[in-house]
């Protein structure tokens, strides 16, 4: 009879482990899946009519949001099925309220990063492909975000390290892709006794030079940052590029001035 009691025993407990094997080997096959179903799930939103067209780069960035977010969900179902095995489905729900406050505590830096992963889903703050700079406890990181998920963003430094930054401790984000325009400042340093001819000769090139470099969005501005008055004076050109375009048109931009400056007889200071 006792023998007959341990072999009972131990097939409910070999059918036990044999149910949390197929359960996570279920959870493994959808996190398998998950990119495909995120896929599906990312483009059902094309059928719904008055939607505009979805950036190449947000897709991307929701397609890892979503995978990541139903291989949560495939694991989690996959232990809480697990644990109704050994305990009543009241008595567990029980036990999780009970225990709630507790793991709370325990696991408050992975439940932050995953709820801030999902208000990614919904807050369209910055993709994948983009240049950020990313502000939190751990300090400002600047870089190009490669992926993103539910519990994690990684960024790809200028240096070329990547970095894994929780998504719970980004609290600021400063976007360099988005945009109007981009600026493209020049300084030029000439002699106090040529300010006033300088300042007439690139206030009247201001309205030229935007059909003579494309790139220019409006005629450009002639300030003096300092204010500073001496031998030599410094004057700064505040031109507004088309966005992204800055860096090409600074070349152009300093070019421009200082045939203009030659030709009126204008030298820069050393």
């Amino acid at each position: 009879m006792i023998e007959l009691n341990m072999q009972t025993i131990t097939a409910v407990i070999w059918g036990k482990i044999l149910l949390i094997a197929l359960f996570y080997l279920l959870a493994w096959v959808f996190h398998r899946l998950s990119s495909r179903l995120a896929t599906s799930l990312i483009g059902m939103s094309r059928f719904r009519r008055q939607t505009p067209k979805m950036r190449t780069e947000r897709m991307e960035t929701l397609h890892g949001l979503t995978s990541s977010g139903l291989t949560f969900i495939g694991f989690g179902l996959a232990t809480f099925f697990s644990l109704l095995l050994f305990v009543d489905g009241d008595t567990l729900i029980w036990m999780i309220g009970l225990f709630s406050a507790a793991f709370g505590l325990g696991a408050r830096p992975f439940l932050s990063d995953f709820l801030t992963g999902i208000a990614f889903l919904f807050e369209d703050t910055f993709d994948v492909g983009e240049k950020v700079e990313l502000g939190g406890t751990s300090g400002n990181i600047e870089g190009v975000v490669e992926a993103v998920n539910m519990r994690t963003t990684e960024i790809r430094s200028p240096t070329g390290e990547l970095i894994t930054l929780p998504n719970g401790e980004i609290r600021l984000i400063r976007n360099y892709s988005r945009g109007r325009f981009s600026v493209a400042d020049i300084k030029i340093k000439i002699s106090a006794e040529d300010v006033q001819e300088t300042i007439d000769l690139l206030t009247g090139m201001a309205v030229e030079a935007v059909t003579q470099l494309p790139n220019l969005l409006e005629p450009w501005k002639v300030i003096s940052e300092s204010g500073e008055m001496g031998q030599h004076v410094e004057l700064t050109l505040v031109a507004k590029a088309r966005y992204g375009k800055a860096a090409e048109m600074r070349p152009r931009l300093l070019a421009l001035v200082q045939e203009h400056m030659e030709e009126a007889g204008i030298q820069l200071a050393g």
